[in-house]
C-alpha cells in the first residue's frame, strides 16, 4: 500500500516534469519561429563579368531586397567569371551550409554537366527560388547582310565557318542550343557551326559591334538598348510567341519555320548543406520579391517572364530540366557520358 507522503511526493514530481516539459516545448516553439537569419553580410555571386543579364538581376535583387528591407543586414554582389560558372559554384560551395551565400544559376549549370564541362550539377547546390523565364534572341549589326534568321541560317549551312556566332558562357548552354536546333531545323550539321564562347553577353555583344563575330546569341535584355540605338538588329527570338517593346516586330523562330523555343531560367541557389531553417528564411523573403510591384516592373522592363516558384518547386523544376536537356543535347550529340551524372 503507498503512503500518503509517497503519492504527494509522486503527484508533485509528475507536476513539475509536466511544467518543466511544457516550458522547454514553448522554448523549442519560440525557437521554431524565430529561425534562422542572417548575421553578416550577404553575398551574391555571379557567374559571369559585370554587364550582362546574372549580373543586372544580382544588383536588382540587392537594391531591392535592401531598399525594401527584405533582409536586415547588408549584401554585395560579387562576381566569379570563368568556366561557364565553375569558379563562382566553385566559391559558393567553399562556404558549405552557410546561408549568407547564394549565386543566380541558369540552365548553364545543368548543360555544362550534361557536356562534361563541369563537375556541378544542381544536386550540388541548394536551389532557393525560381524567378523568371529568359529567352534568346538572334541578333546582328545593323549593317548586316542578314534581313532575318533564315537567311542566316541558309548561310550557317551552306557554309558553316563563314558565319561566326558569339554566345555566353559555354558551348551547349541554352543559347548554343537555341541556335543550333534551328540550324539542324535548317539542315545544319551542328557541329560544324562556328561558336565563339565569351564570358558575358556583355562582352559577346561587344565583340558584335567589333564587327568580331557574325551574330550573338543572347538575352533580349542584352541586345535591346543597341536595338534601340540602331546599332544592332535582332532577327529572331527562341519564345513561343513574339515578345513586347522593341522585339515586337521580331519574328521567333518557330514563326520563320523552326522548331527553336528554348527558355533559360534564373534560379536562385545557396550552397550545398543549408539547413531547412536557412531555406525556409530565404523562401520567405523571395516570395515578398516576387509580390513586389516594383521588381514585377522591372521584370518587364528587362523584357523577362515573371515567374516565381519556391525551393521545393525549384528542385523539383531542375531535375524536369536535366532530363529534358539530357534529351536535346544527345540528339544535338552535345552529351558526354560522365561520371557522376544524375
Amino acid at each position: 500500500m503507498v503512503s500518503a507522503r509517497s503519492a504527494v511526493r509522486r503527484v508533485s514530481t509528475a507536476l513539475l516534469t509536466a511544467a518543466l516539459g511544457s516550458v522547454l516545448a514553448a522554448a523549442d516553439g519560440r525557437a521554431q519561429t524565430a529561425g534562422w537569419k542572417p548575421e553578416k553580410t550577404v553575398e551574391i555571386v555571379v557567374g559571369a563579368s559585370a554587364g550582362g543579364g546574372n549580373d543586372r538581376m544580382a544588383r536588382t535583387i540587392q537594391r531591392i531586397s535592401q531598399e525594401r528591407k527584405l533582409v536586415d543586414v547588408t549584401s554585395v554582389v560579387v562576381n566569379k567569371p570563368g568556366g561557364g560558372g565553375t569558379i563562382g559554384y566553385s566559391y559558393l560551395n567553399q562556404h558549405a551550409g552557410d546561408g549568407h551565400y547564394l549565386m543566380i544559376a541558369t540552365a548553364t549549370l545543368l548543360t555544362n554537366h550534361l557536356t562534361g564541362r563541369s563537375a556541378f550539377s544542381h544536386l550540388d547546390l541548394t536551389p532557393l527560388a525560381y524567378l523568371f523565364d529568359d529567352y534568346t534572341a538572334l541578333a546582328v549589326r545593323a549593317d548586316s547582310p542578314f534581313r532575318n534568321g533564315r537567311e542566316l541560317l541558309d548561310q550557317a549551312t551552306k557554309d558553316p565557318g563563314s558565319v561566326s556566332v558569339g554566345l555566353a558562357t559555354s558551348l551547349g548552354n541554352h543559347n548554343h542550343v537555341a541556335f543550333a536546333l534551328a540550324a539542324k531545323a535548317a539542315g545544319a550539321d551542328v557541329r560544324k557551326l562556328k561558336v565563339v564562347v565569351f564570358q558575358s553577353t556583355g562582352d559577346a555583344t561587344t565583340a558584335l559591334l567589333g564587327g568580331h563575330v557574325s551574330a550573338v546569341m543572347s538575352s533580349p535584355s542584352t541586345v535591346a538598348p543597341h536595338m534601340r540605338s540602331g546599332n544592332l538588329r535582332s532577327l529572331a527570338v527562341s519564345s513561343p510567341r513574339r515578345m513586347a517593346g522593341v522585339f515586337s516586330e521580331v519574328p521567333t523562330f518557330r514563326e520563320q519555320g523552326y522548331d527553336a523555343v528554348v527558355v533559360n531560367w534564373r534560379i536562385v541557389t545557396g550552397p550545398r548543406g543549408m539547413s531547412d531553417a536557412q531555406t525556409r528564411y530565404w523562401d520567405g523573403v523571395f516570395a515578398k520579391l516576387a509580390a513586389i510591384e516594383e521588381w514585377r516592373k522591372d521584370v518587364e522592363r528587362q523584357l523577362w517572364v515573371n515567374n516565381h516558384l519556391d525551393s521545393r518547386q525549384s528542385r523539383k523544376y531542375m531535375d524536369a530540366q536535366y532530363e529534358l536537356l539530357h534529351t536535346l543535347l544527345a540528339e544535338l550529340g552535345l552529351v558526354r557520358k560522365k561520371e557522376g551524372n544524375p
